[in-house]
């Protein structure tokens, strides 16, 4: 062979060669020159948490390892939702397809009644199941992170609680939406925690270090105690005594017999795809089935992303359902919920029977079927490992910064999920949710919720992990991205992106995000009865898909700091 052409021929090998190691890894493990990547991705709220994650990830951890090590690490670094304070729901799906959820939900503390937020006349006193200690239902976020790293962890306890331990010890660089909001917040911290200086500051600058010392024992305790870090001994004591100092309800019993539940997760179909949701007392799971049910039978490609008969059609399956939600859902421990007969697909199309193409549904015209509330500053995080295991937590305080009652000695926040019961039936809550008799307040019973973590499944493989933060607007964003990636086509970052609206029976109006709709269709849907409300950002979605090339693509919400890692 020539010379000049063997050297040309191995310079050609060389460069194929070069091409494929830059399209397989691009430059690091796993990862093609898409954002994609082959061995695991964590996303959250926050660019800490999912550093740790991935991290643990790296370390040979598994989905469930990393995400009880982001769960601690929110609460460190993601004051406003993240917590040690709160509860929330976990769906998990192995990577052999085994399915499990878990209910972490807070509870009513034991001295509860019915009507601890009406005065003499029978009105809602609505500040006190909102801020300040008698807003607290006890906590479940440790429990449950105990009872799932339990049945499923791989790496010791000590190094998933670990890394949120060294945030808090060591501080962590606050970002420059954070230095804005905790300046914001100092005059309602104060107000509530009087003679405490957690949070309290003249100024908070981005890149500055926050420790938080009294929250780093907190974590020390159960790193080294587990449960009983928490439910007992010392940080019991604190928490009883905080509630005594205040005039709340959570006593030491509430606590030692708190116990996060295993449930049986909720299954159902949307043509070709398995959607894998949480049972009551989430709302969210019952809610997005039967949102999907309701538009399975329309050509939504055809009519195309936020057209006028896309819009007209969603809004219409969401007035129905948020009808249902308000009268038919609760505590299935304390109340029958009919959830098969909801998400039967044939109850949703009996419910979009009187749809009407030419004019706007009135919400007043609608009831709950007849059958045989949250805040926007809830978190959400997707994780996938290696193996292919998935989780999908959502988290929560209920409203920003909880009821904004800090534990004295401790050094976190306790949650005003008390709220989110039927403070009185027929009354809306803080989102505007209506309850009815189904979410009354009960001892030891746990209050209705919108979060909805999902995983979704494409022919028996993984599919997608999804979730989001957002109170009665979850159900509604978790439905819509969804639809993005399967109808529309949409990447998973551009399915996040994307605009949403939001409608939710009561009040009768659409909320749209500032700029979310042609002015051509909304003149259009004006016409035909539809009333529109702009708003700042609906949700903050953070979310992993499966290619068909078998990387994980994320999609981190740019409405946040929320942040996407993989490797």
């Amino acid at each position: 062979m020539d010379k000049n052409i063997k050297n040309l021929s191995n310079l050609l090998i060389l460069c194929t060669f070069s091409l494929f190691l830059t399209a397989c890894v691009g430059g690091q493990t796993g990862r093609n020159n898409s954002g994609q990547y082959k061995n695991g991705m964590v996303v959250s709220a926050h660019p800490e948490a999912s550093k740790v994650g991935l991290d643990i990830l790296k370390k040979g951890g598994n989905a469930i390892d990393a995400a009880v090590a982001v769960q601690f690490a929110l609460a460190v670094v993601y004051p406003d939702a993240g917590n040690i304070g709160g509860g929330g729901f976990l769906v998990y799906r192995s990577a052999k397809g085994e399915l499990a959820s878990l209910d972490f939900r807070e509870k009513a503390p034991g001295k509860a009644t019915r009507d601890m937020y009406l005065d003499a006349a029978g009105n809602a006193i609505t500040e006190k199941s909102i801020f300040g200690h008698l807003a607290a239902g006890v906590p479940g976020s440790v429990d449950g992170m105990v009872k799932a790293h339990a049945k499923f962890g791989k790496l010791s306890w000590a190094e998933v609680v670990q890394p949120a331990l060294n945030l808090a010890q060591n501080g962590f660089s606050i970002t420059e939406s954070q230095a804005r909001e905790f300046a914001g917040m100092q005059k309602s911290i104060k107000k509530y925690n009087p003679g405490k200086t957690y949070f309290i500051k003249d100024k908070w600058t981005k890149g500055e270090l926050w420790a938080q010392k009294d929250l780093a024992k907190t974590l020390q305790l159960i790193r080294d105690k587990g449960r009983d870090g928490f439910y007992s001994g010392e940080v019991a004591d604190l928490i009883v005594a905080e509630m005594q100092k205040g005039g709340g309800l959570i006593t030491k019993e509430d606590l030692k017999n708190y116990q996060a539940q295993w449930r049986d997760p909720l299954v159902g179909n949307y043509k070709d795809y398995k959607i894998i949701t949480m049972p009551p007392p989430s709302s969210g799971g019952i809610a997005l089935l039967q949102l999907l049910n309701s538009v399975e039978g329309y050509p939504l490609k055809r009519y195309g992303f936020n057209s006028d008969s896309t819009i007209q059609l969603l809004v219409e399956a969401e007035r129905r359902v948020y009808a249902d939600r308000a009268t038919h859902l609760g505590d299935p421990d304390f109340y029958k919920v009919p959830q098969k007969y909801l998400i039967n697909p044939s109850y949703s199309t009996q419910r979009m029977g009187n749809f009407n193409w030419n004019r706007a549904t009135l919400s007043s015209d609608i009831k709950a079927g007849e059958a045989p509330i949250e805040s926007e500053e809830t978190t959400h995080f997707s994780i996938v490992d290696r193996q292919g295991n998935a989780v999908a937590v959502t988290t929560t305080l209920n409203g920003g910064y909880g009821s904004m009652v800090f534990v004295n000695g401790a050094g976190f926040l306790l949650n005003n999920e008390m709220d989110d019961f039927s403070v009185k039936p027929g009354t809306p809550n803080m989102f505007g949710l209506l309850g009815g008799e189904a979410n009354a307040i009960e001892p030891g019973k746990r209050m209705l919720s919108s979060m909805t973590p999902t995983i979704l499944e494409k022919n028996g493989d993984l599919f997608m992990v999804v979730g989001t933060p957002g109170g009665s607007t979850i159900i509604t964003s978790v439905f819509q991205t969804i639809l993005n990636t399967i109808e529309f086509d949409m990447s998973m970052q551009r399915a996040v992106n994307a605009k949403r609206f939001h409608h939710q029976w009561l009040p009768d109006e659409v909320l749209i995000e500032n700029g979310g709709f042609d002015s051509l269709v909304r003149v259009k849907l004006e016409g035909k009865g539809y009333k529109f409300r702009e708003r700042k950002a609906i949700g903050r979605v953070d979310a992993i898909l499966k290619t068909k090339w078998g990387y994980y693509e994320g999609g981190a919400d740019p409405r946040g700091d929320d942040t996407k890692l993989g490797w």
